[in-house]
């Protein structure tokens, strides 16, 4: 796969993902891989058994359209083609004591890795956008205060990525990654 040179034999899952955003808007995603991407998320690991994780899934077009508006503006021009979009949030306090959770947007990505993954296994797509406004989203979807709106997803199939403006044609490929001696210290 192109800018992706890896070292060592990994899952393939993990080997072919990157987050693409020709989506084909045709092709809704089906209830059981929909639920089956909850799932996987549901069963990742987190401080004290917290699951600090939710997930608003806009699925309707009237949801998506609401959630796209939220969008900044270069990820409305793309993002408005997935069939799910989806807003990935984090409670930031404990349940059981509700002191502060320092850990709750640690987990909640690693639910959102588990996901993302489990999309790749079943031949879709993901593409997680940190370019949304927080206050539209806690608005739009009134979300409470002690969640943090940590990301929003486009969810879907993949789609013509001639169909994209060509200034999105010009990305659509996975991104390189630092070699590992860069991101790693060994002691």
């Amino acid at each position: 796969m192109e800018n992706r040179n890896l070292r060592y034999d990994i899952m393939p899952e993990i080997a072919a993902h990157w987050s693409p955003r020709a989506f084909d808007e045709n092709q809704p995603v089906a209830d059981d891989d929909l639920f089956a991407l909850d799932e996987a998320a549901r069963i990742a690991p987190s401080c004290f058994n917290e699951q600090p994780w939710r997930f608003i899934v806009a699925r309707s077009p009237e949801s998506r359209q609401k959630l796209t508006a939220c969008l900044s503006a270069n990820n409305q021009l793309w993002a408005g083609k997935a069939p799910v979009l989806t807003v990935i949030l984090a409670k930031a306090n404990f349940s059981h004591n509700g002191k502060p959770n320092r850990w709750h947007t640690f987990d909640t990505g690693t639910a959102w890795g588990y996901l993302s993954l489990e999309a790749q296994h079943r031949g879709l797509i993901t593409h997680p956008m940190g370019g949304f406004s927080v206050e539209l989203v806690r608005e739009a979807f009134l979300v409470p205060e002690d969640y943090s709106i940590v990301a929003v997803a486009a969810i879907g199939y993949y789609g013509n990525r001639d169909n994209l403006l060509p200034q999105f044609q010009e990305r659509e490929r996975p991104n390189p990654r630092k070699p590992i001696d860069e991101i790693i210290d060994i002691y």
